[in-house]
């Protein structure tokens, strides 16, 4: 008996240092994730104070005529990133049942399904560029042949955010989904159901937060890349007529100011462009949480 206390002893005080590195690690993490809002906050307070017709809330960027609105790019972010979400999680959640519940069994049907999901695992690894490069001498020319217009626009980098985001919403859903449908197999079979009619009738009814978290996090991801905005959209700061229009977010005009200004108005409305941003991200992530929440 003495022997098993003692040797329980160390086990509890393995699990009391394992405890205390975890509440360090949270502290250290919410701590410096305050940290950047103050930072950020406290940055764009110049730009925000700025007076008059062309201060950081209105819809005019011209530096040249002292103008440094920047709504059309608030506005550009925001839709930009709903028609990507939009188009990607609802390809990643078609894609997903076909992965978790296919129709058939066969060999040949098991081969693609383990095909296409290994291609969404490599998607998570090729890099931002490399989508833009593909779509600069790929999609561009189709849409700007077949629609009109530069091809550079609105539609062209959504489509691509939606192929970006896509195998974030496949490996949440898959996730989330998968263990549910598995805990119902058995029950369902000596029902009669197949494996698509579980997915549809019980599992998707009771995944909500699973469906939502997967919609927030793509809209994250959207919302906050820069390189396929930044290729693909035009870069124009104004507001879109159509989807061929071009248009600039938030991440992309961050990057062109960055590299042209240093100082001034107009790189102080950069602070305010990031307050911006996560502001947006975190309204919607709220909204879409609390939608979820009351259903």
């Amino acid at each position: 008996m003495r022997n098993a206390v003692e040797s329980f002893r160390p086990e509890r005080r393995n699990g009391e240092a394992g405890l205390a590195v975890i509440h360090v690690s949270v502290a250290l993490a919410a701590a410096g994730m305050v940290l950047l809002f103050l930072m950020v906050v406290a940055f764009a307070l110049p730009a925000f104070l700025q007076g008059g017709g062309g201060g950081p809330f209105s819809w005019s960027w011209a530096p040249g005529k002292g103008e440094f609105g920047i709504l059309p790019m608030v506005a550009g972010s925001v839709l930009m990133a709903v028609l990507a979400v939009v188009s990607g999680w609802t390809l990643g959640l078609c894609l997903c049942c076909w992965l978790l519940a296919p129709d058939r069994s066969g060999k040949g049907d098991v081969l693609l399904r383990n095909l296409v999901g290994g291609m969404v695992r490599v998607m998570t690894a090729i890099p931002t560029v490399v989508y833009g490069f593909a779509a600069v001498f790929l999609l561009t020319p189709v849409i700007r042949s077949g629609l009109g217009g530069s091809g550079f626009s609105w539609l062209t980098a959504a489509i691509m955010l939606s192929l970006l985001i896509l195998p974030t919403v496949v490996l949440v859903l898959q996730a989330g989904l998968g263990p549910r449908l598995e805990s119902v197999r058995l029950a369902g079979a000596a029902a009669g159901l197949t494996r698509l009619e579980l997915l549809w009738y019980l599992v998707l009814p009771s995944s909500r937060s699973t469906l939502i978290s997967a919609a927030v996090l793509g809209f994250g991801r959207a919302v906050g890349d820069t390189m396929l905005p930044l290729m693909l959209a035009g870069n124009a700061p104004v507001m879109p007529e159509t989807l061929l229009s071009s248009l600039r977010t938030l991440t992309a005009h961050m990057a062109l100011v960055t590299s042209n200004e240093v100082g001034g108005a107009a790189y102080d409305s950069l602070f305010m462009a990031g307050l911006f941003l996560l502001l947006i991200n975190g309204i919607v992530s709220l909204a879409i949480r609390r939608m979820g929440g009351r259903s």
